[in-house]
């Protein structure tokens, strides 16, 4: 498999680079326009990666729908997690942070069965917008609004992986260089616009205007793509 890192040069190590989401999806569509070929479609990772995967989709012409997936989050600590896993059950773990953590194989499972259950939540709250969609022999473009550890992506990755897909690309604005390493080896290529080596990373640091967004406004973002395709 040919691996490769798109990258703009300019916003290499540099912090606020995009207005909000939306300009950094329509950014991200400009750079994606001469690597999608053939049947293409769009696969968001919630939240976050809505907006932007939105406006990818509205650009290049591309069905869209969400891939249910969540970090599991270490315990005490929710902002960081020790891996992620996807609505299918697709488990990734960092499992030199498992083990630096003294997680036992039933904490890891009662934690991921815990995050499915809000995976599930999330499905009956925006996933039934949009009817799944067919993957097998077609591009699919994973998007985010940023890699941080990229162990979302990565579970991601290997769960699109089983529909047998031609091609996958991984593109999100901004993410870590340990990410972006991290991802890399796995899929066709990643588009990472804003690469940074910062000691302590944050996605938010790429956005000039950065939220959490609510179900409702991810539901509003899906439907506005829906009305339109």
């Amino acid at each position: 498999m040919k691996q490769r890192i798109v990258e703009e040069p300019s916003f290499r190590f540099r912090r606020f680079v995009f207005r909000d989401r939306v300009h950094a999806g329509e950014l991200l569509a400009d750079k994606l326009r001469k690597l999608v070929g053939g049947e293409t479609v769009v696969l968001a990772v919630p939240s976050g990666g809505v907006p932007v995967g939105c406006v990818v989709a509205e650009k290049l012409h591309v069905p869209l729908n969400v891939i249910l997936v969540r970090k599991i989050p270490i315990p005490g600590e929710t902002e960081a997690g020790f891996g992620a896993v996807t609505l299918d059950g697709e488990l990734t773990l960092n499992e030199q942070l498992v083990n630096s953590l003294g997680l036992t194989g039933e904490d890891v499972d009662s934690l991921a069965f815990q995050v499915r259950s809000e995976l599930q939540r999330r499905f009956e709250a925006f996933g039934k917008l949009k009817s799944p969609l067919r993957l097998r022999d077609k591009t699919v473009v994973l998007v985010d609004d940023g890699l941080a550890s990229g162990y979302t992506m990565l579970a991601s990755v290997k769960s699109v992986k089983k529909k047998r897909p031609r091609k996958i690309i991984v593109a999100v604005p901004t993410g870590s260089s340990h990410a972006v390493q991290l991802i890399s080896p796995h899929v066709d290529t990643v588009v990472c616009l804003n690469i940074r080596s910062d000691l302590f990373f944050a996605v938010a640091d790429a956005y000039r205007t950065w939220y959490d967004l609510s179900d409702e406004e991810v539901v509003e973002f899906l439907r506005r793509v829906q009305k339109q395709s």
